[in-house]
């Protein structure tokens, strides 16, 4: 069973899990960022809830180990899952995490699917399309691990 690694902006992390349970319902076994657990859990999907680092520095050895943790999922999938939907009015959004996990993906040479069109104004438009991902056109029967 192939295993997926679904990257994105924890401001997407509901919809991580609705794409977790339809990639499991297909026969894929899934990785999603820690945090989208919890936030199941807890029911508040409120991003500013868990970036405590922001407002206590004593924090950010939080933000280093989830990091870690999330690298560490890359590593362990057979491709990368990039979900890139509509943030503060971009469309296609893909942020610094997203990028270092695609690196990753790239550097290992795992498939970095994207689930949306990635648009030239997005500021990391040369290094992402660099790394030759598989735009799914928001189709995730395009995705072929």
């Amino acid at each position: 069973m192939k295993t997926i690694t679904i990257c994105c902006s924890a401001s997407f992390y509901r919809q991580a899990l609705e794409v977790e349970e339809e990639l499991r319902e297909r026969g894929f076994q899934v990785h999603i960022p820690h945090t989208a657990y919890t936030m199941k859990e807890s029911g508040d999907f409120n991003v500013a809830t868990y970036k405590t680092w922001f407002a206590n520095e004593n924090d950010w050895g939080k933000k280093t180990e989830l990091m870690r943790m999330h690298f560490q999922k890359v590593l362990e999938g057979d491709a990368i899952l990039v979900l890139n939907y509509e943030k503060n009015g971009v469309e296609g959004y893909i942020g610094g995490n997203g990028l270092m996990e695609m690196a990753i993906a790239f550097h290992y040479k795992k498939p970095i699917y994207i689930l949306n069109p990635v648009l030239r104004a997005l500021p990391f438009y040369e290094e992402i399309m660099g790394m030759q991902p598989i735009v799914l056109d928001g189709d995730l029967d395009k995705l072929q691990v």
